[in-house]
């Protein structure tokens, strides 16, 4: 038998007088530790994400879920009475009419990537013929599944051909990810709803979760770099959809915060995948991974699950200790204030006010401007490719650090994170769309990589300043053409892409015909006049039943 450590027997020698100075202090900081084990209130910045999402909106039109919550949990949803907490002002009218937008383009993305095998193979129940009652639809498709797994569906067809939104700051990312979650349990509760003669949820209330959804992610994007630690941005994803599909699922202020401490639990996706030498098609499925994720969070909750209220700030085990305090780099300690998680502004709805459309091109957002530049020079250099000596591309340093890339590209998700791919293709084609990554075309055409091998990539410091200047945000490219004669093109900039907010209304019809061509890879014209008609309309948009707008998207 082992002897018992000091600490083991420290009691018995306490009460024989014998403990030596060393034991002494074993024995204080074992008191020490013991009366720290008191449960604290929970993260300031949970409190603060779970009060807006409970309090910025007005009641949705749900009752409370009835769940097996502990006795002693906080039941008060009286929000209205947080002192010091968010008001019900709710989403401006800039970021409802953009909440549509949005929609609609996320919904048409969703539809052109069904053209796709390598999507469509991760679609449907995991179980093959199974019947889920007032099943969750997958716009598209015949599929009627849990919420969960319509929640990955919907948010694997939305996010694979990188085509719908994106927020770029400290972070990165694409909001309209979240849509996979708050459809999927939107449309459930609403079917369950009715079949249970109560009223429906309607599309306003889904319209408000975009818009809370895209605050959460984004204002925790502004000067939280996720990247720099090695972490992927899906995890913002899974942190807004818990949020507001446990609202949607009727929780209180305790279930709330259970369930957004456990989105921080959980152990969050690696960048590699996205990166060479091992990018790849998960970065296509991982948001759909995410917010399937926030979905299931969110229900464990609802079931009365305890929380972790110090997921953030507890020392050591925390989030900000285990995953936020070292950089991927060199693992090196970074500075103090930089250690721990931050809400850079209060929730509302500058996040979808400001949020990117990708309008002209399936491509990783950074290169958006150059290839809308490459598309502008490719008249004055498609008859002279042999000729072409040098391709200077002007960029900003995130760009550099994301997509720029060398060598052999081993696939379409390696492809369309290649800023010199991006560029070379609508060099020489004039255009740059989804059927371009695929691996005949690019096998077909071995005058991409000749060019690429021609490029050089430098970084602008105004590019990079203004990048993250709130006031800007621009995502600055400029491309100049270089020939072996020693003549070269004008070097064409583009700083601020179409769908940026500063370009919004010149996207708008763009914006709409993108969605009309999407909606016809799967529909006929009848029914895609009838989506656009509905998309269109706002004010009728907002009042449909959710579970009545998700029967148009069945085939």
């Amino acid at each position: 038998m082992s002897t018992p450590s000091s600490d083991q027997t420290g009691d018995s020698r306490l009460s024989a007088n014998k403990v030596s100075t060393n034991q002494a202090s074993t024995s204080q900081a074992s008191t020490n530790q013991a009366s720290a084990n008191q449960r604290p209130d929970y993260d300031p910045e949970l409190q603060q994400i779970a009060d807006y999402v409970l309090g910025y909106c007005d009641d949705i039109s749900i009752a409370n879920t009835d769940t097996d919550a502990d006795a002693d949990a906080d039941t008060d949803t009286d929000v209205d009475g947080l002192a010091g907490k968010s008001v019900r002002s709710g989403p401006s009218a800039e970021a409802m009419d953009t909440a549509r937008l949005c929609l609609m383009d996320t919904l048409g993305c969703g539809i052109l990537a069904l053209r796709f095998p390598e999507c469509t193979k991760h679609l449907g129940p995991l179980v093959a013929e199974t019947v889920v009652p007032h099943g969750a639809r997958v716009p598209g498709t015949a599929f009627s599944l849990d919420p969960v797994k319509a929640a990955w569906d919907i948010g694997c067809t939305i996010r694979w051909l990188d085509y719908n939104d994106t927020w770029l700051a400290a972070e990165w990312g694409h909001p309209s990810d979240n849509l996979g979650g708050i459809l999927a349990v939107a449309d459930h509760l609403s079917r369950q709803r009715v079949a249970q003669g109560k009223p429906p949820l309607v599309m306003r209330d889904v319209l408000e979760s975009m818009v809370m959804a895209h605050e959460i992610q984004g204002v925790l994007a502004l000067d939280n770099s996720f990247n720099r630690v090695g972490l992927d941005h899906v995890m913002l994803v899974k942190v807004a959809t818990t949020a507001v599909t446990a609202r949607l699922m009727g929780a209180n202020r305790e279930q709330l915060l259970s369930a957004l401490s456990h989105a921080f639990v959980d152990g969050q996706s690696l960048r590699t995948y996205r990166h060479a030498p091992n990018a790849g098609s998960r970065k296509s499925w991982a948001a759909g991974d995410a917010t399937s994720r926030g979905v299931r969070l969110a229900d464990i909750a609802l079931r009365g699950e305890m929380g972790v209220p110090s997921v953030l700030s507890a020392p050591q085990w925390g989030f900000n200790d285990v995953s936020f305090s070292h950089g991927n780099s060199d693992l090196a300690l970074k500075p103090e204030d930089e250690r721990h998680l931050t809400l850079a502004r209060p929730l509302g709805s500058y996040v979808m006010e400001n949020v990117l459309f990708k309008v002209s091109f399936p491509a990783e957002f950074h290169a958006q401007t150059a290839a809308e530049a490459a598309v502008q020079l490719h008249f004055e250099v498609r008859d002279r490719l042999e000729e072409i000596e040098r391709i200077e591309i002007t960029t900003h340093e995130s760009a550099i650090r994301i997509i720029s890339k060398q060598g052999a590209l081993a696939n379409a998700a390696d492809r369309d994170h290649c800023l010199q791919y991006m560029v070379a293709v609508p060099l020489i084609f004039g255009e740059l769309n989804a059927d371009h990554y695929e691996d005949g075309f690019h096998a077909a055409h071995p005058e991409i990589d000749q060019l690429r091998d021609r490029m050089v990539v430098t970084e602008e410091a105004r590019f990079t300043r203004e990048y993250l200047e709130a006031d800007k945000r621009s995502i600055a490219n400029a491309l100049r053409v270089v020939f072996c004669d020693g003549s070269a093109t004008e070097q064409v900039t583009v700083e601020y892409p179409l769908g940026h907010r500063r370009r919004r209304e010149e996207s708008l019809v763009p914006l709409e015909d993108k969605c009309r061509a999407n909606l016809a890879t799967c529909f006929p014209p009848s029914r895609c006049d009838t989506l656009m008609a509905l998309l269109g309309d706002r004010e009728r948009l907002e009042a449909l039943p959710v579970h009545e707008f998700m029967a148009h998207w069945v085939p």
